[in-house]
Formats: structure tokens, sequence, C-alpha cells
């Protein structure tokens, strides 16, 4: 009796996601040539798009305290870590275990040393100089500003995973890197980690 209801069960499910499944495809491909439209007719807006779903200002935007919360910081939108901003002591050993973060998420500690997120506006202190070369070969390789023979791209930057998006992606990001206000702040030097 039991197997009848199981096998009844298992039934029902299958003819549900055979009728979903269809639903499933038309929306997929909508949201696809919705992406492809954006990318083709303004990779400006398709950049920026791309820079607000992967997470760029989690780290790359100051963040300020409201009567909100944390929110971002408008006016240093993808400045990196302010310059001004100097990091309270911490516990060593502990940093050789996890990763350490400071209030804003722009500077994190780890067993590589302590990093600082980069100013990606078109400021000369920022990418105002780069090349789309220079981009493209900084998250392809994680080179530091994307040039040969310069250090790895330091944690907790993922470019690992950005490597991945198609150069029409990293493309579009630049563009809008590019269009965006700059932001004058020279980032912090790398602090590489403590010798024990």
């Amino acid at each position: 009796m039991k197997t009848n209801h199981l096998l009844m069960a298992a039934f029902c499910c299958a003819i549900l996601t055979a009728c979903n499944s269809k639903e499933k495809k038309e929306t997929t491909s909508e949201y696809k040539s919705v992406d492809t439209e954006m990318t083709i007719e303004d990779p400006v807006k398709r950049g920026e798009h791309l820079v607000n779903a992967i997470g760029c200002h989690d780290c790359h935007t100051p963040k300020k305290f409201t009567e909100n919360g944390m929110e971002l910081d408008f006016d240093r939108l993808l400045s990196g870590h302010p310059s001004d901003e100097l990091l309270p002591e911490y516990d060593e050993n502990t940093a050789k275990s996890y990763i350490l973060f400071n209030m804003g998420l722009t500077a994190a500690t780890g067993p590589w040393g302590t990093s600082f997120a980069g100013n990606l506006t078109p400021d000369d202190t920022g990418i105002g100089s780069w090349t789309e070369d220079q981009f493209l070969r900084a998250i392809r390789k994680g080179l530091f500003k994307g040039l040969e023979g310069s250090r790895p791209l330091l944690p907790p930057m993922p470019w690992l995973s950005y490597k991945n998006l198609p150069d029409e992606d990293l493309k579009a990001i630049f563009a809008y890197l590019k269009s965006i206000n700059p932001v004058e702040n020279v980032v912090p030097a790398n602090i590489p980690p403590k010798m024990t």
C-alpha cells in the first residue's frame, strides 16, 4: 500500500515538472535575449549591471553608517580603500587562520598580509590611464594594474572567477568604470605578512 502511494506521488511530481518546464524555458530565453540586447546596444549600461550584480561595490566602494545601517558612499563610488583611513591593531595569530575585514570592507588581512581594494574610477589615482587591454589582462591573468611582471592580485579579489566572464562582459565593465565620476584617492600599498 505504501509503495502505491509513493509511486503515485512520484508520478504526480513528474507530471508537474513536465508541465512547468516549458514555462521555465520561455522565461530563460526571454532573459537571455534581454541580456544580449543590453550588451550590444549599450555596453556602459551592461557594465553597470554587471558591476552591481557581481559585487564590485562590496569591496571597492567605501561605506558610511546611517540611521538605516551601512550604506554605499555614493560620493566615493568604486574609489577603493580611503587613503586617510588607518587600520586598527589586530591579533596576528588570529589573522593566520581567518580573514579580517575593516568596517567598510575595503581592506582585508589574512595569511597574505593586508590588501586594499583598488580605486576603479577613471581618475589618475585609479584606472584613469589604463587601457582596455590592461584591464582585461588584470582580470584574465590576475596581475596588479594589468602589467606583465607585476605582483599577483591579492585576496579577496575573486579574479579566478571573474576571468571566466566573456570578453564582451569585461569590456562592458571597463566601459562603465571609465564613465563614472573620477575620485582622487591614492589607495595604500599592500602590506606583506609579518615574518615570525
